[in-house]
């Protein structure tokens, strides 16, 4: 009230001029305090156990079922558990010679961090990049990187004048006679508590080239020298801006010539502005395209002989929508990509960023299916970007909410062992107070 508001300004020695009146919370951190010691139930969402690949329920050994075939995270409606674990075997494992990653954001009391120190005192070669300019999380990441070199591990902090934004684990293993590499690629952070609140794509690999680029990309960012060429990732600020455009035009060609060209994309913003043209050209070609961008958007969709193929759709729902996924026609070959990176000049010059290709056709098929078109399909929780720049809710439809599907097709989807056995580990672990953090 004006009474309290009058009496602030006095003890802060402020003028009126210096008073904002805002409608809501100011501080949503103290928001979700209150959510979390709320004690009721009957408000929140129904608490669910994250589901496990089916790829990962044949075998204990990571190491032996990646030599098989790639495996596919989708977070948080599946554990970001592997990920955790493939660390941890690898700590203990003899054979493994080195380890490195990258970390942009983490826990404060990380299982990722304490598997790397567990790595470093026994001996492996432990290198890390850290970002110390991660925005809200400086401090810890010097206390972070602080503890890592304490235990042995090599702390690296990337290229000077470029934030390493880029999420990569690489695992050096020695095989008999041979080397071999096992990599994470990612589009989210090394955030244990992120992976339950955040949607986000992860892959474990063990293919060659692939992990020959995971391990390019460490040597570019851990010593001097120039920049690596890459068989099958792109990488800003090399090739990454460069590649995106020349896919564009590849669609939009395909359209000038009377042949169907296609582009659906998930970002959490679209504001570079040599992409946008490039999709406003695409668009006029007759490409059809789709993007769901969850936050920031310049560019205008509908907008007559500019636009009129274009749709662009942000989804609220229970979790914040924060994976990158991208998908091409290219000519009926169908080319399906997941980032770190979204589609915005920082991301594209001023950032390391790894664009990284799904290879495999059965995961290629679920990840246009789970990570894009059931997200074209729902009507709750949609907001339309309008020609004029505003958002509007399209007509209530019958299709059940993407996250919803998700949760019902992953989460719930393993046998009723399977969820008592995760349910008994999930209560044995101390519960943390929560914590905002960004990207």
């Amino acid at each position: 009230n004006d009474e309290m508001a009058r009496t602030l300004l006095g003890l802060l020695n402020l003028e009126p001029r210096d008073l904002y009146r805002v409608q809501g919370p100011v501080n949503l951190n103290r928001l979700e305090t209150i959510y979390g010691e709320a004690d009721r139930p009957d408000l929140k969402h129904r608490l669910f156990l994250p589901g496990t690949s089916k790829r990962l329920e044949s075998t204990a050994n990571l190491f032996e079922t990646l030599r098989k075939h790639d495996v596919l995270l989708h977070h948080p409606f599946e554990s970001f558990a592997p990920v955790v674990d493939l660390l941890h075997q690898a700590a203990e494992d003899p054979a493994v010679l080195a380890i490195k990653q990258t970390l942009y954001r983490t826990d404060p009391e990380s299982t990722v961090v304490e598997a790397l120190i567990e790595a470093a005192r026994a001996g492996k070669e432990v290198t890390v990049v850290v970002e110390l300019r991660a925005r809200f999380d400086e401090a810890a990441n010097i206390k972070l990187a602080a503890r890592l070199q304490e235990a042995g591990a090599n702390v690296v902090y990337g290229i000077v004048g470029f934030k390493s934004h880029t999420k990569l684990l690489l695992i050096v293993r020695r095989e008999g006679r041979a080397l071999r590499r096992y990599a994470h690629l990612g589009t989210g952070n090394y955030h244990t508590r992120t992976a339950r609140q955040y949607t986000d794509i992860g892959l474990l690999t063990a293919d060659r080239e692939l992990c020959q680029d995971v391990h390019a990309i460490f040597m570019q960012l851990t010593g001097p020298g120039a920049a690596p060429e890459l068989e099958k990732t792109l990488q800003s600020p090399f090739t990454l801006h460069r590649g995106i455009m020349d896919m564009i035009a590849a669609e939009t060609a395909q359209a000038l010539a009377g042949e169907p060209a296609r582009i659906i994309a998930k970002m959490n913003s679209l504001s570079a502005p040599s992409v946008i043209e490039a999709l406003y050209t695409a668009s006029q070609a007759g490409v059809q395209i789709d993007l769901i961008v969850r936050g920031l958007c310049c560019l205008r969709p509908g907008v007559k002989g500019v636009s009129e193929n274009i749709r662009v759709r942000s989804i609220v729902g229970r979790f914040l929508e924060h994976s990158r996924i991208f998908y091409f026609l290219a000519g009926g070959r169908e080319r399906l990509f997941c980032s770190s990176a979204d589609w915005m000049q920082r991301n594209l010059f001023r950032r390391v960023e790894a664009f990284f290709p799904i290879e495999d056709p059965e995961l290629a098929t679920r990840l246009k299916s789970e990570g894009l078109e059931v997200y074209l399909e729902q009507a709750d929780g949609v907001w339309e970007l309008q020609s004029d720049g505003t958002y509007t809710q399209p007509a209530k439809s019958s299709a059940i909410p993407a996250q919803d599907q998700l949760l019902a097709l992953l989460a719930d989807a393993r046998s009723p062992r399977a969820r008592a056995k995760a349910k008994s580990k999930q209560s044995r672990r101390p519960r943390k107070r929560r914590r905002k953090t960004r990207d």
